[in-house]
């Protein structure tokens, strides 16, 4: 059962985790140009890894079910975006970069997936 805690948790969660997307999006973008969407992949590449870190430190740490709610759903859930993704992509296809959106989504999918593996394994060889 979803109580006022859990919400509050996962507001508080969302909030950080979607200030944290558009700072780094924001800087990705003025750092590098937006022919590309690198500020999406960085951020789906960076959330990917930090998810994949932080489940294998939290199988050797104690941490409550609350806490696990704000991390993963709150602040990684919102900072990594699927909305955005298909959004860029779209505008990839959009402008006729039909080659770059190929790019896009091989990146994000498969390098997301990788360095969620990564973070993940890399807890079982740190710890």
């Amino acid at each position: 059962m979803l109580s006022f805690h859990h919400l509050f948790l996962l507001i508080i969660g969302g909030a950080a985790g979607t200030t944290a997307r558009y700072l780094v999006y924001i800087f990705i973008d003025k750092q590098i140009g937006h022919a590309f969407p690198w500020g999406t992949l960085i951020v789906n590449l960076t959330g990917s890894f930090m998810i994949g870190l932080l489940w294998g430190l939290f199988e050797k740490i104690n941490i409550t079910p609350s806490m696990r709610l704000f991390i993963f759903i709150g602040i990684l859930g919102s900072f990594t975006t699927f909305s955005t993704f298909a959004f860029d992509n779209f505008n990839l296809i959009h402008q006729g970069a039909v080659k770059m959106m190929l790019l896009s989504v091989l990146l994000n999918n498969v390098g997301g997936i990788g360095l969620c593996f990564i973070g993940f394994y890399l807890t079982r060889i740190v710890l």
